[in-house]
């Protein structure tokens, strides 16, 4: 199929997915004179990209796992990063949970400032 083809089936756009083949993200892409030729393969490829771009991931974060001319991804690697995300995100959640302790302590000082004025 063509690269039209595929973007409509993964859900991304041509200039998308010439980034993730530019960046190695695609494996080897068969070419017929000026035209690239994807596979079901690809399709799968594209949209895993998709997801882990929609749980947060950068690109950057993926061609570790996706980067080389092997059509499957190396899974024990997007295993791993997928819990240092997993991690952050506790982490983060830790975070947030203090900061919204801090804002409720500062709120109620703001609130009985005010009922004293």
């Amino acid at each position: 199929m063509y690269i039209g083809e595929l973007a409509k089936r993964a859900g991304a756009t041509p200039k998308a997915i010439r980034l993730y083949e530019a960046m190695g993200l695609l494996g080897r892409v068969t070419r017929m004179g000026a035209y690239r030729i994807y596979t079901e393969q690809h399709v799968t490829q594209v949209r895993l990209i998709k997801q882990a771009q929609a749980m947060g991931f950068k690109l950057a974060d993926v061609v570790p796992s996706m980067q080389g001319n092997r059509m499957e991804p190396h899974w024990a690697t997007l295993a791993d990063q997928v819990e240092q995300r997993r991690v952050h995100i506790a982490e983060e959640i830790v975070r947030l949970q203090q900061l919204d302790v801090q804002l409720q302590e500062i709120n109620i000082e703001i609130r009985a400032c005010a009922e004293v004025a």
